[in-house]
C-alpha cells in the first residue's frame, strides 16, 4: 500500500520534523495534541500544502498513525483509540524530564510498553533515534541516504514503514523484533540514538 496520509500524535519538535518529510514528499500529514487542533494553526500554516491540523481521534485514523508524544503523556494520548490491525509508528523515547531519566519500564523496553498501551496495534519502532533538526534535513547525504532504524514484531507492518521511509528518501535498517531492536534504539539506554548513519550503496 501506498501511504498518502499519516496521522501525527504529538506536535513537538519530532512530530513536526516527520510532518515537514511528509509534505515535501508529497503526502498528508494530520496533526494532532493534547491541546486540539486551534493551537496547531500557526505550525500547519508553516508546513503549508499537506499539512492540517486535527483531533488525535482524526490523526488515529490516517492510513498510518506516528506517535511522537512526551513519555508521560504517550499512555493517556494512545487510551481509547480502537488500534485493531493498525500500524503504529513509535517515535517515543522513555525519557522523564528534566533530568533525562530512565522511565520505569517494568524490566520492558519502551516500545513493549507501547504495545500495552495501544492493544491491536501492530508496533513499529521508528525515527526515534535521530535528532528533530536532523530528521528535518534531506535525507540525500553524501552521496547516500540517511539511515532509520526499524523494529517491529510484525513483518508486513515494518515492510510498510521500510516503504514509507523510502518514499520519504530515507535507507532503512531492519533491527528485528521490538524485543531486541526496540532496545538498541531506545533513549536512554540504547547504543543507536543519536547515531547519524549515510548508507552509501
Amino acid at each position: 500500500m501506498k501511504t498518502t496520509t499519516v496521522g501525527i500524535i504529538g506536535a513537538g519538535a519530532i512530530g513536526q520534523a516527520f510532518a515537514e518529510q511528509l509534505v515535501k514528499a508529497g503526502m498528508n500529514a494530520i496533526l494532532s495534541n493534547s491541546r486540539g487542533p486551534e493551537s496547531l494553526t500557526a505550525v500547519v500554516e508553516k508546513l503549508g500544502h499537506g499539512a492540517r491540523a486535527g483531533t488525535v481521534e482524526q490523526a488515529a485514523q490516517a492510513d498510518l498513525v506516528f506517535v511522537s508524544t512526551n513519555w508521560d503523556k504517550t499512555e493517556a494520548a494512545l487510551r481509547g483509540i480502537n488500534w485493531e490491525g493498525r500500524i503504529l509508528i513509535d517515535a517515543t523515547n522513555p525519557v522523564i524530564l528534566p533530568g533525562f531519566t530512565l522511565a520505569e519500564l517494568g524490566g520492558k523496553n519502551s516500545s513493549q510498553v507501547v504495545t500495552q498501551w495501544a492493544p491491536g496495534a501492530r508496533v513499529v519502532k521508528a525515527f526515534n533515534t535521530l535528532l528533530a533538526g536532523v530528521l528535518a534535513q534531506d535525507p540525500a547525504q553524501a552521496g547516500g541516504r540517511r539511515v532509520v532504524f526499524i523494529s517491529g514484531d510484525h513483518p508486513d507492518a515494518k515492510a510498510e514503514i521500510t516503504a514509507l521511509a523510502g518514499q520519504l528518501g530515507f535507507a532503512s535498517i531492519d533491527l528485528g523484533s521490538l524485543e531486541v531492536g526496540g532496545t538498541l534504539q531506545q533513549f536512554p539506554g540504547g547504543p543507536l540514538p543519536a547515531v547519524n548513519l549515510v548508507q552509501l550503496a
